[in-house]
């Protein structure tokens, strides 16, 4: 079991890298004004989503109800843990959303909004970790 707990942290560390990576490219992608640095962030952000960020969401997901039916975890922080992960479920939805808007040019925010949407899964990373580290409830 401790091989499918190591593969759950890789696979949440390598979503989480692509979770704050991706926005901070939204943010300087909405402040491009080139089409060849449009293009080039285009690209950049859909291998990120595809390719890394997506595959590892699937497997974090996947080795943590393996992990969640080996050992029975229960308690609140678990029920807690779980709505988080919905959360960052849609907000990785979101960031899909997101990345199509830039793909067919239709993006409205501006850099500044994209900054503060980069730091909500810095929230979701801190509290989670707090959740089932000290278990609290």
């Amino acid at each position: 079991m401790l091989w499918i707990k190591s593969l759950h942290i890789v696979f949440v560390v390598t979503w989480f890298a692509g979770l704050f990576y991706l926005p901070r490219l939204f943010v300087y992608h909405a402040m491009t004004e080139d089409e060849a640095g449009n293009n080039r962030f285009k690209i950049m952000e859909r291998k990120l989503f595809i390719g890394i960020m997506t595959p590892s969401a699937i497997l974090a997901l996947l080795f943590g109800v393996w992990l969640w039916l080996a050992y029975g975890f229960s308690g609140g922080w678990l029920h807690v843990k779980l709505v988080l992960v919905l959360v960052l479920i849609v907000y990785h939805l979101w960031c899909g959303k997101i990345l199509l808007d830039f793909k067919q040019d239709k993006n409205v925010r501006t850099h500044t909004w994209y900054r503060w949407f980069n730091e909500f899964p810095v929230v979701i990373l801190l509290i989670t970790t707090i959740l089932v580290v000290v278990k609290p409830f």
